[in-house]
């Protein structure tokens, strides 16, 4: 519980009401830190181990976070700031932890972060991390291992979400190692966090088109991977360093998911500006009118129409739509979750029929009502949302709305058992189930699945609560 909560103003004059929790404590958030986004995007680096310039509980808890989400092992490295090195610093904390992970992982690059206690006591890790390049490239004299690459991100939990922790550590591998050259015929992909499933999908749509996509970051196969023999220290997979330094000579750059942060710097950003890589941010693509966003930014980068499969894709999920209309239409739902997936989620709700009354997250970027007021200009009047929010203030709206149906992640399912309403769950965290990591949101294919996962819920309740049961529709 984190007291005194810091407000952020609204950036945007949205005509749909948007509140904020008056409460002086957050109680249950509705969001996680920004430490823990950045770990995970650094896991889909090839060769990268994240690394905490903090207390040991803070790479603790954040890798017991993402293995329950994931199911796979997870290393996070901690520089395990005390009580004396809060008081008289920690470099060199710092300096035993990056030499340890150099000798045990022989990493290509460590991905550090920082949190809490040591952004308040003001820990300078740029320079910090100038001063380390002397012992560790005396140890590879020494020992033979290969000094690895140092890239740091301020991730300070209390300024932000875990969404920012990931946009911050993309941008800065992206920012350490791309490349300028010549134009090729690859595109970067920045995807955003979603599942392994989702980017698997995401590279195979963009291969479609007939381009090379360089995933910023991918790890579907790290955080999905396959059983092995023997233990890995650092698991095959993630996006390589040759790659990496490639995106800043790719033709275009296109952000999944980058319309609700704000001022904040996206990788995208950084390469447009410096390598004049073109960027183009659209909203997560899940639904028909946001997958065709991005299916036409496709096919003007690549100069390709749409391909038949995904023509045949798009046409079945359009049927089904038609089909199931009839159990959609006129339900009302409680979306919850990351800025950009509850982008993504209200949107594809309300081209189905359901209206989501209440839209409910953690994130305090102010542009998450514009976002959807410009998208779905017909919700307005119709949908309320609240930023920077958190469960004890979700459950109370929640049970003046009466929504039928909730889409968030496992932290909902408590409200969702108080108000006897079934959740579908998408998005991160999802610790109540199995295969959080392989639930499919985007593209065409990946809203068919979650399309009738919701239709499905809402027949069994209908199912359910009927005084006579009935087995055909």
């Amino acid at each position: 519980m984190s007291t005194d909560k810091a407000k952020t103003p609204l950036a945007d004059q949205s005509k749909i009401p948007v509140s904020q929790p008056t409460s002086k404590a957050t109680t249950n958030a509705c969001r996680m830190c920004m430490p823990l986004g950045a770990c995970l995007a650094y896991t889909g680096f090839q060769g990268v181990v994240p690394f905490l310039h903090g207390s040991q509980g803070c790479s603790t808890y954040i890798r017991r976070y993402l293995i329950s989400h994931f199911a796979e092992p997870m290393d996070i490295a901690s520089s395990s700031v005390g009580e004396t090195a809060t008081i008289f610093g920690g470099e060199s904390n710092l300096r035993t932890g990056v030499a340890n992970v150099t000798r045990v992982y022989k990493p290509f690059m460590i991905g550090m972060a920082s949190t809490c206690l040591t952004e308040t006591i003001g820990e300078d890790v740029h320079s910090m991390i100038a001063r380390l390049k002397d012992p560790v490239e005396g140890m590879e004299a020494k020992t033979g291992v290969k000094t690895p690459e140092l890239v740091f991100a301020n991730t300070p939990s209390y300024q932000g979400t875990h969404a920012d922790g990931y946009h911050a550590a993309v941008r800065e591998v992206v920012k350490a190692l791309a490349e300028p050259g010549e134009a090729t015929h690859a595109v970067n992909i920045f995807p955003g966090i979603c599942s392994a499933a989702d980017l698997r999908h995401v590279r195979e749509m963009v291969k479609a088109f007939d381009m090379t996509p360089i995933m910023l970051p991918d790890y579907s196969d790290r955080l999905d991977g396959v059983t092995v023999a023997k233990y890995e220290k650092l698991p095959a997979g993630g996006t390589t360093p040759d790659e990496i330094r490639a995106s800043g000579h790719s033709q275009a750059s296109i952000t999944l998911g980058g319309l609700v942060t704000g001022d904040v710097e996206l990788g995208g950003d950084m390469l447009q500006t410096k390598y004049q890589v073109p960027h183009y941010k659209l909203p997560m693509p899940i639904g028909i009118r946001l997958t065709d966003m991005f299916t036409d930014v496709l096919s003007q980068v690549s100069g390709m129409p749409m391909p038949d499969e995904m023509v045949k894709e798009r046409g079945r999920l359009v049927d089904a739509y038609i089909d199931a209309h009839k159990h959609a239409m006129d339900r009302t739902a409680l979306v919850f979750g990351d800025e950009d997936i509850v982008l993504g989620v209200s949107s594809f709700c309300a081209e189905i029929g359901i209206t989501p009354v209440l839209v409910a997250t953690g994130g305090r970027s102010g542009h998450l009502a514009q976002e959807i007021e410009r998208l779905n200009p017909d919700l307005v009047g119709k949908i309320q949302i609240t930023d920077d929010s958190d469960f004890e203030t979700i459950t109370a709206l929640a049970q003046e709305l009466k929504p039928d149906i909730m889409i968030g992640h496992s932290k909902g399912y408590i409200t969702a058992r108080d108000l006897g309403v079934p959740l579908i769950r998408v998005g991160m965290p999802i610790h109540d189930r199995v295969g959080g990591q392989r639930i499919r949101h985007f593209g065409y294919a990946g809203t068919q699945v979650l399309f009738d996962r919701i239709v499905n819920a809402l027949i069994q309740v209908k199912q359910d609560t009927s005084p006579i049961g009935y087995a055909y529709m």
